[in-house]
């Protein structure tokens, strides 16, 4: 059996939010032509109203406040992506969210970036969890509990859709998760939820695999099922873009039968892909080719979601795989680009 991955360093760089960071999130935004008053009179009201049609399914990961960071609205204006899953909202001191379980949740770093993206005709979706951490699913003390957090950050940035990346130990907490999104679509209907988790080459294994009928006996809360199809172990050779497809087809079957009402194309509307650009930690190569083979199918099956770890990493000719490197020979930015000719 494939051990179901995990991200790892490259796959999950800790952002440090402080008083510096403010500074270089500034700064990106006006080597991208957003001035620093366009950044903070834009009112996330006002904002808001210009997102309010932007698609979410191709989101590329980014931090919201990291060294070495691309410039979103750069890569916005040259690559066509709209919007951006910012990661990651952990547990600070019990079950209250925060920017990696120790910045502010409302600081106001992100919330000019936000506004930014916003500002330039683009949206956000924030992510919770992640490989390490502190996670709210493990926290918080019960579902209501959980959805209350979850709902602190919806409120805060008026979210149309936020990701559960649901791993490592927080895996064991799937049912409390799962009724938590319960209770979000019940106070929220608009809002897309999404879980992002783990795969093996069989598919979904191990405490992933429970997670689909467990949505299921909820009344199917999850909106969107998204795989990570890579760190397998014993793959480095694989075509990574032929594989990504045949595990998503047995996560198809995984999900048809938790969910029996569904049609097929239900089902496929259903699901998404997150993927790793360049080199991951199990020494795989996934390329711009695959990429490209990834994003035919998802719009050939009608895919609601097509993502990658992470556009901190979308460079090249850079040396060795790290977070802010793929590790191979690549143009900046070729990975974003594939994900911005997708519009789910």
């Amino acid at each position: 059996m494939a051990t179901v991955p995990e991200r790892g360093i490259y796959m999950r760089m800790r952002p440090v939010l402080v008083a510096g960071a403010t500074v270089m999130v500034v700064a990106a935004m006006v080597a991208g032509g957003v001035t620093i008053s366009q950044a903070a009179t834009g009112t996330a009201s006002s904002a808001v109203v210009a997102a309010a049609a932007v698609p979410l399914g191709g989101a590329p990961y980014i931090f919201p406040a990291t060294s070495n960071s691309p410039n979103p609205i750069t890569a916005m204006k040259t690559t066509g992506v709209r919007a951006y899953t910012l990661a990651f909202i952990l547990a600070k001191g019990g079950c209250n969210p925060a920017w990696d379980g120790s910045g502010s949740l409302t600081g106001s770093a992100i919330v000019n970036r936000v506004n930014a993206i916003r500002n330039a005709g683009g949206d956000v979706v924030v992510s919770f969890g992640g490989a390490a951490g502190t996670k709210l699913g493990n926290s918080c003390g019960s579902a209501a509990a959980l959805a209350g957090a979850y709902q602190k950050v919806i409120n805060a940035y008026k979210l149309r859709a936020i990701d559960i990346d649901l791993e490592a130990g927080e895996v064991s907490q799937g049912a409390k998760v799962i009724q938590a999104l319960k209770i979000v679509k019940q106070k929220n209907p608009s809002v897309r939820t999404i879980m992002t988790v783990g795969v093996g080459t069989g598919g979904l294994e191990g405490g992933e695999a429970k997670l689909p009928g467990l949505d299921a006996a909820a009344g199917s809360p999850v909106d969107v099922w998204t795989i990570m199809p890579f760190d397998f172990g014993g793959q480095s050779g694989a075509n990574m873009g032929t594989l990504t497809v045949s595990i998503t087809k047995k996560v198809h079957a995984q999900l048809k039968a938790a969910h029996k009402n569904l049609t097929d194309a239900q089902v496929w509307a259903k699901q998404g892909i997150s993927s790793m650009n360049g080199k991951t930690d199990a020494n795989e190569t996934v390329t711009v080719k695959n990429f490209q083979t990834m994003l035919t199918f998802i719009q050939q099956n009608h895919m609601a979601r097509f993502t990658f770890w992470t556009i901190n990493r979308d460079r090249g000719n850079c040396g060795g795989s790290s977070d802010t490197c793929s590790g191979i020979s690549q143009n900046p930015l070729d990975f974003t680009k594939v994900v911005g000719q997708f519009k789910g």
